[in-house]
């Protein structure tokens, strides 16, 4: 966790998106993966697995040639490959060896990770307000966390929960600059959010070859969230402050649905089947059309029997679709 210097609210929601394009491009780098995170006004948190550096492959030239776009501009990348040209025309293998060693050692390192996030966002943010010198309070806070389901979704809620908390949303989807949002919300960085929200769940952290899926994540980690973010009534007699949450009912709803999400939640979320469905309704209706269609045109391949396919992202009773949307189905 980092904040800004007198803690003055800096961070506008272009700021926001420009932090985590440097925030993704750090972590494409590193090989340090972004679990979760949020990004508010005047602070941040990130929760991070940091690699074992020599289960990271070795750089080669191609491979870095095409990472160095993430970090550097244009010029820079020609600079470097430039470099590296003459160092192979040289047939100075040593030479070549230190120019892909200096980017080498700046992978799956945390301290570096950081430097480099906070300085890009400070160089970012110091010419859009026109000012100079540091943007942060100081070095960085951070806790250790053991890699167990609990401990893990733990901090990932409190992180995920900040916009809540802070009352600047109802629900954590709705805030788009933190990791379980960003996850839901079916935008081109969903699928790494949903990968790193994916890495908490038990399966993951017992065998590293378990491939997580985002409705199992989803629905775990949604009714985590509520049962976490309950708002509690204060009690002065405990010397206890309350705390801005969810109401009881909502969090025995996210109960009753086993986390799914629930059809009135997702219809204020963008939904793609109404736009490339196809076909809605009774599995009869969408059957009966599916029919007509196979019979005139054979629009669909011969193995294809039925035409009603159950809709994903939430329990939507008896409706169907005729096309069976695979990936961000419920979006912003």
């Amino acid at each position: 966790m980092s904040r800004v210097v007198d803690r003055r609210m800096v961070f506008n929601a272009r700021d926001k998106e420009v932090f985590r394009k440097i925030l993704r491009n750090q972590e494409a780098f590193t090989g340090v993966r972004v679990v979760t995170y949020c990004l508010m006004s005047n602070h941040f948190h990130l929760l991070l697995e940091v690699p074992d550096r020599e289960t990271l492959a070795p750089l080669d030239e191609e491979g870095l040639l095409a990472i160095l776009p993430l970090l550097h501009e244009a010029v820079a990348v020609e600079t470097v490959r430039q470099e590296l040209e003459r160092a192979r025309v040289a047939g100075d293998e040593r030479w070549h060896e230190e120019i892909l060693e200096r980017y080498e050692r700046r992978r799956g390192d945390l301290s570096l990770f950081l430097k480099e996030l906070k300085l890009r966002v400070t160089f970012y943010m110091n010419k859009r307000l026109e000012r100079t010198g540091t943007l942060w309070e100081g070095r960085y806070k951070s806790v250790l966390v053991e890699d167990c389901e609990r401990a893990l979704q733990t901090i990932s809620a409190y992180i995920d929960l900040n916009p809540v908390r802070a009352g600047i949303v109802s629900n954590p989807e709705d805030y788009r600059w933190c990791g379980y949002a960003e996850a839901f919300s079916g935008r081109r960085g969903a699928k790494l959010a949903r990968e790193g929200l994916g890495v908490m769940l038990s399966e993951a952290l017992q065998d590293p070859d378990f491939k997580s899926d985002w409705r199992r994540t989803s629905a775990r980690y949604r009714l985590f969230l509520y049962e976490e973010g309950q708002a509690m009534a204060p009690d002065p007699e405990r010397d206890q402050c309350g705390r801005i949450g969810f109401a009881e009912a909502e969090v025995e709803a996210v109960r009753k649905q086993a986390g799914v999400m629930s059809v009135p939640r997702v219809l204020r979320h963008r939904v793609r089947y109404f736009c490339d469905g196809a076909v809605l309704g009774t599995a009869e209706f969408v059957n009966g059309v599916f029919e007509r269609e196979q019979e005139k045109q054979k629009r669909f391949g011969e193995k294809r029997t039925t035409g009603a396919r159950r809709m994903r992202g939430a329990d939507w009773g008896e409706l169907r679709v005729l096309r069976d949307l695979q990936k961000d189905v419920i979006g912003e």
